[in-house]
């Protein structure tokens, strides 16, 4: 080592290249160690993770969940007939046997399950000596013309017709409430946590597969939570497919780009090292993968790959002055270990902000992917110029090297004209037309939630969404039903104010748009009014009389109110779940609350499915704006840490601010809204977007304060870093792309989002930063405080 070389070496540089071997056997120690701790990840995941367990509406729910057992997690089991109707003695065999199956299912909370064949479906009718009633199937079997006549006739006096039993009596649904966690049939004081994996298997196998064999006339629809989550892990299995497709075409572009197999090796193993390492601590945490952390190797995988390129290319300029692969690795190990360090801390702040989100799946995705890119630190920055001080680059990769360093690069050079003063002011005034344009477009377009019907995150013709559309179009209340939980002191609830109240609250809902119908205490209530009254339709209101109403409300079924009378649910059944229809809804009860809530009634959101998914739109709404100011926040303080100039750190956070009102607007335009599962590409694609623009500007600075003007100097950085940033941004763009063709459409939507950002941050490094940089950065100021510090 020279003279120079030993005066400029930092501590971080002696200390890892003095112990070189020290340090590659303890990568591989923890290597070997991390890797058996990856074996041991599975997917995992549970209801309680999906949902803001701190937002109002949830806390309400939960604290009311005993007397909800069937409104929050449940799925429902369409069983239809192709031919002929369910009054068959074909059809209700294996509807029995259906349920019966479904009743021993790990993790069903058999109090609450309900079908034509469980005791709490009834049917009531009245008689001239008063209410008369009884289960729905009330034989053992039924086998004769007589036997099927009496269900039919029960079926129409049950009130579940458009319900539990299809408008075309060519299907009935079992509805089948989840426990989270249930008591392990081998020792009942040891619980055992529902897993929605395993559960979605058994409901293809031992349900949908085996009585569909058994009777091609038989079909069978299921569709709920467990069974969203189920098909979302089942498919996101094919990750491994397109996670080999994305190693093997960035093994590709590598090669291409080094021409030395060597190096392309070398970044790729330590790249999948972070990979290991980062799962392998995962698991150590106490983590699983869940539908949306499996994506998270995918990105650590892509900021690997682009930190290991920059050092290649660092690698192979120094080969071209240096005696030894070891000083070439040295000095570039100096040269870019701190802006990486830099970049890999701005990378982690776009995880790390996404704590804010109160959802069990996003705070795990954050800090896995916080503690990837950790790891990257040691893999990417410290183990790759140690791995390559050894093996060297091939002499056809250096001789390339030599002959860029001297030759004349036409594309370079028409490109460095962005720093040019006439071309510079073209390219602001571009960016910012394109950017107030995008930001009013997605101010007026974004929306908030999910913008499709069924389950969004499959595509449309997915087995789920059909089976979702089978029980939408054949019955009259939908999956997504949205609760108000009515409050009241004990013994309150059919008190005579409070049905009033409810009364209007449903009045109010069935007007508008996007409710189907509602069902309530009242609704009971009325029906046996009425038939007290010989079924007069004059009679079907609410009486004064309070004995009356305590008398109506004895016939409710289960769940209509609690044990204590404190506590009355209205079912709100939506068109879908929507975000402009939950919105709606929402808004409208919670005005009718402001009007109507006392110090004895409150009308409390909400439970059912479509009340988490309003509270995650609103958990999501509020948090949407303060994730990217935090991240904006972090990732400027990085870069005027780093660069000790506010012109140069808004050089660098100007083009993602762009970015970020572009990604917004495609979003608006693709029809994709702000949801739990695009959330996190925003603030992923800045924190990952802002590594170009630190190398590059690290590069520019290094020239200007040579003396060089603006214009040649970005010229020669595009000569020295350019390649590897346009390299980096489509590869890693490419890579991800893959993703477009999943099954799972909510990973597609990643993968384009994800694509688009990465192209438009690469871009917007390379044209916009050197064109502000005309106007704002002084290169006779910085040569100034170079020989200053010379000075001293």
């Amino acid at each position: 080592m020279s003279q120079n070389d030993q005066e400029e070496a930092t501590f971080m540089e002696r200390l890892v290249f003095n112990h070189r071997l020290t340090v590659v056997v303890l990568f591989a120690l923890v290597t070997l160690f991390l890797g058996y701790q990856a074996t041991k990840v599975r997917p995992d995941t549970s209801f309680e993770k999906m949902i803001p367990l701190e937002h109002p509406y949830i806390v309400n729910m939960i604290e009311h969940q005993d007397d909800l057992a069937s409104l929050g997690n449940s799925i429902r089991i369409a069983v239809s007939i192709k031919e002929g109707d369910i009054f068959s003695s074909e059809y209700m065999e294996t509807l029995k046997r259906i349920n019966d199956e479904v009743f021993f299912l790990p993790g069903v909370n058999r109090a609450g399950l309900r079908s034509l064949w469980t005791p709490n479906v009834r049917w009531t009718e009245v008689t001239e000596y008063g209410f008369d009633g009884g289960p729905v199937a009330s034989r053992p079997s039924y086998e004769t013309a007589d036997d099927l006549n009496e269900l039919r006739i029960n079926v129409l006096k049950s009130g579940e017709i458009g319900r539990l039993v299809a408008n075309n009596f060519k299907s009935s649904i079992i509805e089948v409430p989840l426990q989270e966690s249930y008591p392990n049939p081998e020792n009942q004081s040891e619980l055992i946590r529902l897993d929605y994996g395993q559960f979605s298997d058994m409901l293809e196998e031992k349900i949908r597969n085996e009585f569909q064999a058994e009777n091609p006339n038989i079909q069978i629809h299921i569709v709920g939570f467990a069974k969203k989550v189920g098909d979302l892990i089942d498919g996101l299995m094919a990750v491994m497919l397109f996670f080999a497709v994305a190693v093997f075409i960035t093994f590709c572009l590598l090669y291409w780009f080094t021409w030395c197999i060597r190096s392309t090796l070398s970044v790729l193993i330590t790249t999948l090292i972070a990979v290991v390492w980062q799962l392998g601590l995962i698991h150590l945490i106490g983590f699983g993968l869940d539908p949306y952390s499996m994506l998270v190797p995918f990105l650590i995988f892509a900021i690997g790959i682009s930190h290991g390129v920059q050092k290649i290319n660092g690698i192979a300029l120094q080969s071209s002055g240096a005696d030894s692969a070891l000083m070439a690795a040295r000095r570039t190990f100096r040269q870019l270990f701190l802006p990486g360090m830099i970049a890999i801390l701005a990378d982690a702040v776009g995880f790390i902000a996404l704590l804010i989100l109160d959802i069990g799946v996003i705070h795990e995705l954050a800090i896995g992917a916080s503690v990837g890119v950790a790891v990257i630190v040691f893999t990417n920055l410290i183990m790759l110029p140690v791995a390559i001080s050894y093996m060297g680059i091939s002499k056809r990769a250096v001789e390339r090297s030599k002959r860029d360093a001297v030759r004349e690069h036409p594309f370079w050079r028409a490109l460095s004209n962005v720093a040019h003063p006439r071309l510079a002011p073209v390219m602001v005034i571009l960016a910012l037309l394109a950017g107030v344009g995008s930001f009013l477009y997605q101010k007026a377009n974004l929306q908030i939630g999910d913008l499709d019907p069924g389950a969004p995150e499959l595509r449309a013709d997915s087995r789920y969404n059909l089976d979702n559309d089978f029980i939408i179009s054949n019955y009259s209340t939908s999956s997504d039903i949205l609760v108000v939980m009515v409050e009241t002191p004990p013994e309150m609830c059919s008190a005579y104010d409070t049905m009033e109240a409810i009364d209007q609250l449903e009045w109010r809902m069935n007007n508008l748009p996007g409710v189907q119908s509602t069902v309530s205490l009242v609704t009971v209530a009325k029906q046996v009014i009425m038939g007290n009254n010989e079924g007069n339709l004059k009679w079907q209101g609410l009486s004064r009389n309070q004995d009356n109403l305590n008398t109506a409300i004895s016939r409710a079924p289960e769940g209509m109110f609690n044990s204590s009378c404190s506590l009355a649910p209205v079912l709100i059944y939506l068109n879908d779940h929507k975000a402009e229809t939950l919105e709606r809804a929402t808004d409208e009860v919670k005005a009718f609350a402001e009007e109507y809530d006392t110090d004895t009634l409150k009308f409390k959101l909400a439970a059912g499915n479509a009340g988490i998914e309003a509270a995650t739109n609103e958990i999501i709404a509020s948090s949407e704006l303060t994730i990217l100011v935090l991240v904006y926040i972090w990732v400027g303080a990085m870069c005027l840490f780093t660069f000790r100039s506010v012109p140069a750190t808004i050089c660098i956070v100007l083009p993602l601010i762009l970015t970020s009102v572009l990604g917004n607007a495609l979003m608006a335009f693709l029809g994709i809204g702000m949801k739990v599962a695009t959330l996190p590409v925003i603030a992923l694609g800045v924190g990952i977007g802002v590594d170009y623009g630190i190398y590059i500007y690290s590069r520019l600075e290094s020239f200007l304060k040579v003396g060089m003007p603006l214009q040649e100097a970005y010229y020669q950085t595009l000569r020295s870093t350019g390649k590897a940033v346009l390299f980096t941004g489509l590869c890693l763009a490419i890579g991800v792309a893959t993703w477009i063709f999943s099954a799972i459409k909510f990973q597609a939507d990643m993968g384009l989002m994800l694509t688009f950002m990465f192209i438009v941050n690469m871009f917007g490094a390379m044209l916009l930063l050197p064109a502000l940089a005309r106007f704002l950065i002084n290169p006779e100021k910085i040569r100034n405080k170079k020989a200053s510090f010379l000075q001293h």
